[in-house]
């Protein structure tokens, strides 16, 4: 176990930078029972932060993968009203809503992808409700990991799993800045410099932008109003969270019909327990038309078939190639790291926020603006030290924004 001084200071960013948790408001959590110390440590916290309850959801690798196992379909594609209906009402109530994810990337490996894909894909149509909180920023919500053996000795296969877990503790308090003396204060001046990046591109207002690399040659279009967010958000009532820590991106909405070209796949994709890698996706008019993969080929199949916003876009996010997390020379085989390793996009439901009034707009009108649906949202890294992306601006010129993986801007300008 690390230092208990870190731990405690990662529980508080946590609470105050990433949920930023209120006098007198509930706190529901979602953890891991291997991170039991760290989740105790937490909710001591947000008790001594003024919380009115916490709630803990706790998973269990060990548990879901018996289940996998052993039950039958229908159990595995059923989800009782009652688990629905109690994140809903946390939801209704106001409630912050930590995960602290940490899951094995090879946990569902010889589980058949069909049963996942089904189970994925139920779990995701009961909560579609209680998404629509979150993805509109209704209320405040924040993932972090925390190390498990597992997948500690998956980053650090020549390690015991003591070691492994010690040397996965370092790297994350790192890149979270729980290193310093003061992350709070850190984070403050991160969301800074992400603040101004994003405000850079939103007076752009780029019509399109033009990705190219080894195996990637691609043109996505803006919808009209697109709006770049990144680090820090805002809920309604006005509190500022930050939904991942890490996060080094900024990011936006392609239109979900003007994506056109080829995309490869830059890191291992760890979806559903299963792991995706050396894959490449071919769009036309915004749809995958053509795909392949060298490893997880079936998982990303059903991923695709999870429904018609599956084989569309519904993120563009842009990190440079010298962020903390790509400079650690490290693969995570999970996606809040790895994504903020690299330039990313994401297959399936955009962010309504992403667009001007999007978040007041029905669905119709959604995607009459070009902003996608899906039960899913599935992130992969394609952003390498080889990626250019170039944007075309109203007039149709076109001007650097990325070269060789990193800004080719000057926000100051």
């Amino acid at each position: 176990m690390a230092e208990l001084k870190n731990l405690e200071k990662y529980a508080e960013l946590a609470l105050k930078t990433g949920v930023n948790l209120q006098e007198n408001q509930t706190l529901m959590i979602n953890a891991p029972i291997e991170g039991a110390d760290f989740t105790r440590i937490v909710v001591r916290k947000a008790y001594q932060l003024g919380a009115r309850n916490v709630h803990i959801n706790w998973t269990d690798d060990e548990i879901n993968l018996l289940k996998y196992e052993n039950a039958p379909e229908e159990v595995l594609t059923t989800v009782p009203q009652w688990q629905v209906d109690k994140f809903v009402s946390f939801a209704e109530e106001g409630a912050a809503v930590l995960s602290i994810r940490s899951t094995n990337p090879d946990l569902l490996k010889d589980i058949d992808a069909g049963r996942v894909a089904k189970a994925s894909k139920a779990n995701a149509e009961a909560m579609k409700e209680f998404r629509q909180y979150t993805m509109n920023d209704r209320i405040p919500w924040s993932i972090i990991s925390i190390p498990t053996g597992d997948w500690a000795q998956k980053i650090f296969p020549g390690k015991s799993k003591e070691e492994a877990m010690e040397s996965l503790w370092e790297q994350i308090f790192k890149i979270v800045r729980v290193d310093k003396d003061d992350p709070v204060a850190a984070w403050n001046d991160h969301n800074a410099t992400l603040r101004k990046a994003r405000a850079f591109l939103n007076r752009k207002q780029y019509k399109k932008l033009i990705y190219k690399a080894p195996g990637t040659d691609i043109e996505l279009e803006l919808p009209e109003g697109h709006i770049w967010k990144g680090g820090s958000a805002k809920t309604e009532r006005g509190t500022d969270f930050n939904p991942n820590m890490p996060t080094e991106e900024v990011f936006t909405l392609p239109h979900k019909y003007g994506v056109n070209g080829t995309v490869s796949s830059t890191k291992p994709l760890n979806y559903g327990g299963n792991l995706i890698d050396n894959f490449s996706l071919t769009f036309k008019d915004g749809k995958v038309v053509d795909y392949q993969a060298d490893q997880g080929y079936d998982t990303l199949q059903h991923l695709l078939d999870t429904d018609e916003g599956a084989r569309r876009l519904g993120e563009i996010a842009l990190v440079p190639h010298e962020s903390p997390i790509s400079q650690s020379g490290l693969i995570f085989y999970n996606t809040l790291y790895d994504e903020n390793a690299s330039c990313h996009i994401a297959l399936g439901k955009a962010y309504p926020t992403s667009l001007k009034g999007g978040s007041q707009m029905d669905e119709d009108a959604l995607d009459k603006h070009g902003v996608n649906d899906s039960l899913t949202h599935v992130d992969f890294m394609i952003g390498s030290a080889e990626l250019d992306i170039d944007g075309v601006t109203a007039d149709g010129s076109s001007e650097p924004v990325f070269r060789k993986g990193s800004w080719a801007l000057d926000f100051d300008a």
